[in-house]
């Protein structure tokens, strides 16, 4: 991910140079609370929310009320491909028949964050290419630059008519999907989206305006069997981010994705995931300009005696190994499980999550830490560790919810920046030495992986994923010289399908304990019933750190 914090505030006709980039911007215009600020959001199927539903809001905490329009946010839209809706003028924020754009947890989040009003301006449209309808020299198609470009102008002609002042502060794109497909759009899409960017600051007449290009939606099955045609969008988009200083990668792969039905993965990121994208460009912009909230978790004090032996756990996995949907509100109205929402001094806990999006500072207490209020099983693995182990304990956390098992494999795929297993052994490493340098003699009490939910649910990774996963076991030990390093690998219940029931990915995992004595496999197949396909809630994630802990405390 490319972070700059070059200048994006510029007032409407009449540009302004840029700031070096890798510092917050300071400019007087940011202490201006009165000058509406206008984002644009622009793009295919994922930017329109398709999937997603405004009923389903309501199971998402963080995300409560934003099925209510937000009358301080004004809106202007035109989306949707044949049958297009459009707004004829500025509304209050709102979701558009039904569904769940990133607009609308992106304006409450940056609106709490500053005290200016902003208007978000939005065009998009499902299953459209960047080489053709997006195309500003020669759209054809649906012709959405010229569509997009008259909507963005009469929007603000009538706020010139409406006497509001405002100026233009960012264009949020998320597409892609459709250009991988094509081989002429593909190989271009570096040179088209440079051209995109080069042509809305031209016809804008705002040569310094900022863009914040999403990344593709990897966590579906699209991540899977086309993850060469992902690769390369990725690789332009990120190429044309590194080139140009005032445009942002936004890395959402650590993002929530809903489950389809019978097909099995989708490639949409459905309701919550459509909110946490919002989020994403949200926290983007306010780093841009220095708003970004902090949130500071220090260790106060070290919890263990200087010279103390430390045990240190390891855990690991995808999405419900991150805690995608275990959110810290529902932890008071579960009884007895108020107390794992607050910070426990006495375990030191380190983490990196989305593969680096978020990384802990330094040493914390363990407690809830995720992205979005939410939390992993670690909190009660260590709770239940804590009630029976005696001694220090410390655990280090190391997730990637958009990944898949041979992302974490020494060989890695032919995605090379999804290739996990040497930053994750890097990571282990780190946490090794730390505790030493602090004078403690550290035990590696084990690795605890949660197999990837995503690889059980895809005929071709749920053969290959225990060959995978042993491949990666044998060579951790290795590479870590501990050749008795214990693996904890937990399964969840595997998706009945047709087809896919032919393969038996729980016999194979046995199998590989049957002649490992160091690999432990463990059938967590007691969850609490769960509302999603393979991902877990609240009571599911809190139930596997215990049935992880368990394990642990039955093999000493």
């Amino acid at each position: 991910m490319k972070i700059t914090c070059a200048l994006v505030c510029i007032l409407l006709w009449a540009p302004v140079a840029a700031f070096a980039a890798d510092t917050p911007r300071t400019d007087e215009r940011d202490t201006d609370t009165k000058t509406l600020r206008v984002f644009i959001f622009a793009g295919q199927s994922n930017m329109v929310g398709s999937d997603s539903k405004t009923e389903d809001i309501k199971h998402y905490p963080p995300f409560a009320g934003l099925d209510m329009p937000q009358q301080n946010v004004l809106f202007s839209y035109n989306i949707g491909r044949e049958d297009k809706s459009t707004s004829n003028g500025w509304v209050a924020l709102q979701p558009v028949h039904n569904v769940v754009g990133p607009e609308l947890s992106f304006a409450r989040r940056v609106s709490q964050n500053i005290e200016s009003p902003i208007a978000i301006i939005k065009c998009a449209s499902g299953g459209t290419a960047l080489g053709d309808d997006w195309n500003p020299d020669d759209p054809s198609g649906f012709k959405l630059y010229p569509l997009a470009l008259e909507l963005v102008r009469s929007s603000l002609a009538e706020l010139d008519q409406r006497k509001i002042a405002y100026r233009l502060e960012g264009f949020m794109w998320h597409q892609g999907e459709n250009d991988m497909f094509n081989q002429t759009f593909k190989p271009a899409y570096a040179k088209n989206l440079t051209n995109f960017i080069a042509s809305w600051r031209r016809d804008l007449q705002t040569p310094d305006l900022r863009f914040y290009i999403g990344e593709l939606c990897t966590k579906t099955i699209w991540g899977m069997d086309n993850r060469d045609n992902m690769h390369a969008i990725r690789t332009a988009q990120k190429s044309v981010a590194d080139a140009d200083l005032l445009a942002d990668y936004i890395p959402t792969s650590h993002d929530a994705v809903e489950i389809g039905g019978h097909e099995g993965l989708h490639y949409h990121y459905g309701t919550l995931g459509q909110l946490e994208h919002g989020v994403n460009y949200a926290d983007a912009y306010l780093r841009t300009i220095g708003q970004l909230p902090a949130t500071v978790r220090p260790l106060k004090v070290w919890p263990y005696a200087k010279g103390s032996p430390v045990k240190l756990f390891l855990l690991a996995g995808h999405r419900n190994m991150e805690g995608e949907r275990a959110f810290t509100q529902d932890l008071n109205k579960l009884p007895g499980q108020e107390l794992l929402a607050e910070d426990n001094a006495r375990i030191a806990f380190k983490y990196s999550l989305g593969g680096g999006y978020k990384t802990s500072q330094g040493w914390e207490p363990l407690g809830p830490a995720g992205c979005y209020e939410t939390f992993g099983p670690e909190l009660s693995f260590g709770r239940a560790l804590q009630a029976k182990l005696p001694g220090n304990i410390a655990i280090a956390k190391f997730t990637h919810s958009g990944s898949q098992i041979n992302d974490w494999t020494p060989q890695g795929t032919t995605a090379k920046d999804c290739n996990l297993y040497s930053p994750f052994l890097t990571f282990i490493q780190e946490s090794i030495r730390e505790l030493e340098a602090k004078g403690h003699p550290v035990e590696v009490a084990g690795i605890f992986y949660h197999i990837g939910e995503n690889d059980i649910a895809f005929y071709p990774y749920r053969k290959e994923a225990p060959i995978w996963l042993q491949s990666t076991v044998l060579q951790s030990r290795r590479d870590l010289a501990l050749p008795t390093l214990k693996w904890y690998v937990s399964q969840q219940p595997p998706p009945a399908q047709e087809g896919l029931n032919r393969i038996d990915i729980t016999a194979n995992l046995t199998a590989i304990s049957a002649v490992d004595s160091a690999f432990v496999h463990l059938k967590v197949f007691d969850l609490p019933p769960q509302p999603e396909k393979l991902v877990l809630n609240t009571p599911g994630v809190i139930k596997l750190g215990e049935s992880l802990a368990q394990s642990y405390l039955d093999h000493q």
